[in-house]
C-alpha cells in the first residue's frame, strides 16, 4: 500500500454507544467495515485520514427485520446478507438484483449497504433503488437519532448531510406498491463499474432512478410525470433526455450514457407492461 500504515489508529469499539462516543470525541474518524473502498484508497495513497472506526463487531447493525409494514436494513448488511434474506426478497427483489451484480463474491460478502451509501459516488448500484424505493436513513450520534429521507442526503458528488459525528445505522423502506425493475450497464456484468445504472418502479405513480449520470444519483420527477400522464414512450425518452446532463469520464461518454438512459427507459416500461 501506498500509505503509511504505521501512521494510522484503528479504534474497535464493541457497542454502538462506544462506537458514537468516539466518533464524538476522538473525531474526525472514518468508518469501516467491509473496506472495499477504503483499501481501494490506501492502495493508491488518496485517503488522507488517519484515524479508522472498526465498526464490524456491532452484530446488531447487521440485522435484517421488519417493523410494522416498514423493511428495516442494518448499515452493516452485506450484499450477501441482502441477497440471501427472504425479507428483501419480498419487499425489495430490485436491491437483491443490484446486490448480485455489486462486485463478485468476494466483495458482496464484505461489502456493506451502509458504506455504499456512505460512500456516495453515483455509480453506487445500490444507490438508484434506495432513490426509486423512497428509503429513509438512520443517522445517529451520541445524543440520538434523525432520519432523512434518502432523496434529501445527497447535496454533491460524494457530499451528503451527515455530520462528523455520526453514523449511518439503518436503512428504512416503507412499502414499494408496483412492479420493482433494475439493470446495469457496465463493461461487463459485474466487478466493473456501471456505465449507467437504472432502478424504477411501475405503478400509477412510477418511479425512475438513475445513476452515473449525475454527481449524485438522481431521480426524474419529469420523466416520472410523462409516464403517469399516459403519454407514450418516446415522448418520456425525450424528456428523460432533456433531465440528465450525463458528463464524459474514462468509462463513457456523454452521449452514450443518454442513449443509454433512453434505452433503458423503454426496456422497463416494455418489460413492465
Amino acid at each position: 500500500m501506498r500509505t503509511a500504515l504505521s501512521r494510522l489508529t484503528l479504534h474497535e469499539p464493541r457497542t454502538l454507544a462506544t462506537a458514537l462516543k468516539l466518533m464524538r470525541s476522538a473525531g474526525p474518524l472514518v468508518p469501516i467495515a467491509g473496506c472495499t473502498d477504503v483499501y481501494v484508497q490506501l492502495q493508491f495513497g488518496t485517503r488522507p485520514a488517519l484515524a479508522y472506526l472498526d465498526l464490524s463487531r456491532l452484530a446488531p447493525l447487521r440485522k435484517i427485520r421488519v417493523q410494522g409494514d416498514v423493511l428495516v436494513i442494518g448499515a452493516l448488511a452485506t450484499y450477501t446478507d441482502i441477497i440471501r434474506s427472504r425479507l428483501v426478497r419480498r419487499a425489495l427483489p430490485m436491491l437483491v438484483a443490484a446486490s448480485r451484480e455489486i462486485g463478485g463474491p468476494q466483495i458482496q460478502n464484505r461489502g456493506t449497504i451502509g458504506g455504499n451509501v456512505a460512500n456516495g459516488s453515483p455509480a453506487g448500484d445500490s444507490l438508484p433503488v434506495l432513490a426509486a424505493a423512497e428509503a429513509v436513513l438512520v443517522l445517529a450520534n451520541a445524543d440520538g437519532e434523525r432520519r432523512v429521507p434518502f432523496n434529501a442526503f445527497y447535496t454533491g458528488y460524494r457530499e451528503s448531510v451527515l455530520k462528523a459525528d455520526e453514523l449511518i445505522v439503518a436503512i428504512e423502506v416503507p412499502p414499494v406498491e408496483g412492479v420493482q425493475w433494475f439493470r446495469k450497464v457496465g463493461t461487463r456484468a459485474a466487478q466493473a463499474i456501471s456505465k449507467v445504472v437504472m432502478a424504477a418502479v411501475r405503478s400509477p405513480h412510477p418511479r425512475v432512478a438513475l445513476g452515473s449520470v449525475a454527481p449524485t444519483v438522481v431521480r426524474l420527477p419529469r420523466t416520472e410525470a410523462v409516464l403517469a400522464s399516459g403519454a407514450g414512450i418516446t415522448e418520456a425518452q425525450r424528456v428523460l433526455k432533456a433531465e440528465i446532463r450525463p458528463i464524459d469520464d474514462v468509462r463513457s461518454t456523454a452521449a452514450y450514457r443518454l442513449q443509454v438512459s433512453a434505452n433503458l427507459l423503454e426496456a422497463f416500461w416494455e418489460t413492465t407492461a
